[in-house]
């Protein structure tokens, strides 16, 4: 009659394997009737089983972190995608008319930002968005960008008023109140044309002054410059700069500039990027509040306009050269700096040839 085995549960190699370090393998295997190599090919599968089993677990472990992870993240991306797209979604709903359908091609409100400040804004708010993300939402909402429109000039400088150098060409600035820009602009209404003179600190792009009426005259700018005057009260030293326009060169707007110790600056002839600062301010209030309303009347346009100047402009609207800051932040930013006496510095350009160097040439060298 052949030999006969007896089959072992898992459970009892495991107890038998537990043993061993108590009572030795060679008792154990005694007692169990089995050699001791069985003994230690038991030992042997149930640490490997042990040590798979603790790897398949690390590595569920950390699927379920990673799992835990990506749904906060995609819960983070949700909540951002819901925010912004709310937002457009608010901006959407004012440009609707107030019944019927709307309109097959989107007109743009007032202070439309541009992807590029929409993604710092909702940076500066905690979220996590790109900027191509931002653009791609943005076109899905159908927010077109505003199209630029023809130049039109509006400067009379065919006069023999005196013109006044271009001081600004040669200013450093530093800090506010050392550098104002002024310009006027038209605006068309339905049955008549208006015309807003501004006056800027070309620091910190702060809208200072604003006057609006229906003559091309003196008396606009002169408006202008001194809501600026009264806002401000500069120090005597300040530049102001303008185009050579009729406006701005004449015996009204010039006395009032000295009488408070400001030197008067003017572009070159036919050259506005002499002022561009304040070209690039028209370029925005066209095209974020102008272009984008129907204005019934000049008490409408008034409102608007002051609202956008006073409250969006300075307070609300980000610009990339101050640091996707607003005017009004830019300066209370230098106030926190250490307290100092802001000085434009001034440079000329001239030829060695014509006036002496400012450095004293050393002793035998050669005048060039």
């Amino acid at each position: 009659m052949g030999r006969t085995y007896r089959h072992w549960t898992p459970a009892e190699k495991r107890a038998a394997v537990a043993e061993m370090s108590v009572c030795g393998h060679g008792k154990i295997a005694a007692e169990l009737g089995i050699s001791k190599r069985q003994l230690y090919a038991w030992r042997d599968s149930i640490r490997r089983l042990e040590q798979t089993t603790r790897r398949e677990g690390s590595r569920e472990r950390a699927l379920e972190r990673e799992n835990r992870q990506l749904k906060q993240v995609l819960a983070s991306k949700v909540l951002e995608a819901d925010f912004l797209q709310g937002v457009l979604r608010r901006a959407e709903a004012r440009r609707q008319p107030a019944s019927g359908s709307p309109p097959q091609r989107r007109r743009p409100v007032a202070g439309d930002p541009g992807y590029r400040r929409v993604t710092r804004e909702l940076q500066n708010q905690g979220f996590t968005v790109n900027h191509k993300r931002v653009a791609r939402l943005m076109a899905q909402d159908n927010l077109l960008c505003l199209r630029k429109r023809a130049f039109v000039a509006t400067t009379d400088s065919g006069h023999t008023l005196r013109v006044y150098l271009n001081l600004a060409a040669r200013l450093e600035l530093n800090g506010i109140d050392q550098l104002w820009v002024a310009d006027i602009t038209y605006i068309r209404l339905a049955e008549e044309f208006l015309f807003l003179a501004v006056v800027l600190d070309a620091f910190s792009r702060r809208v200072l002054g604003w006057s609006l009426g229906d003559q091309l005259d003196a008396g606009l700018a002169v408006a202008a410059l001194r809501q600026a005057i009264d806002l401000r009260q500069p120090a005597p030293g300040l530049v102001h700069h303008s185009d050579r326009g009729v406006q701005y060169a004449s015996n009204a707007y010039v006395n009032l500039l000295l009488e408070h110790g400001i030197e008067p600056s003017m572009s070159r002839a036919g050259n506005p990027y002499d002022n561009a600062k304040c070209e690039s301010f028209m370029k925005t209030l066209k095209q974020e509040e102008i272009y984008t309303r129907k204005y019934r009347n000049r008490a409408d346009l008034e409102a608007h306009i002051g609202e956008f100047l006073e409250r969006y402009y300075n307070r609300r609207r980000m610009h990339s050269a101050l640091g996707y800051r607003t005017p009004e932040q830019f300066e209370a930013s230098l106030l926190d700096q250490p307290a100092a006496v802001p000085v434009a510095s001034m440079s000329f350009f001239r030829h060695e040839g014509i006036y002496r160097p400012d450095v004293p040439r050393q002793a035998g060298e050669q005048p060039r």
